[in-house]
């Protein structure tokens, strides 16, 4: 059965289910329940759906959890981008020929978007120097 709002608004897939539940979490300032995250979703989700969204999220490692009694409580570990980054490493690090990967996403690349790839590169060279 479809996951909606409670007027019968339309199906939630798992990448926006993911966003919100790290936007709630982003929101909270201190480790939170499943219970409280759900709170903040609306209540609309069975409980069961934001601990598997919950624990997907923890498998990513885009959100921790630490034990409270015999519940978990959670804490946002990475921002939506982090996530995409998360998953775009979880893409390329599932294939086998990475370089043909990693030069068909160079190529596809808008200008500003290869420039700031280089500037980030860059950056990142520059601290992995000792500078």
């Amino acid at each position: 059965m479809a996951e909606g709002n409670a007027q019968g608004g339309r199906r939630r897939g798992q990448g926006e289910l993911e966003a919100q539940v790290l936007a709630v979490l982003h929101t909270a300032d201190e480790p939170v329940s499943a219970a409280w995250v759900r709170e903040r979703l609306g209540g609309d989700l069975a409980y069961t759906t934001v601990m598997t969204i919950l624990s997907r999220l923890g498998a990513k490692n885009a959100v921790t959890r630490e034990r409270s009694g015999r519940a978990f409580l959670w804490t946002a570990a990475a921002d939506e981008a982090g996530l995409a980054a998360l998953r775009m490493r979880r893409v390329l690090d599932g294939e086998s020929d990475r370089d043909a990967v990693l030069t068909s996403f160079v190529s596809s690349l808008s200008g500003d978007d290869e420039r700031l790839l280089r500037a980030l590169l860059e950056a990142a060279r520059g601290d992995t120097d000792g500078g």
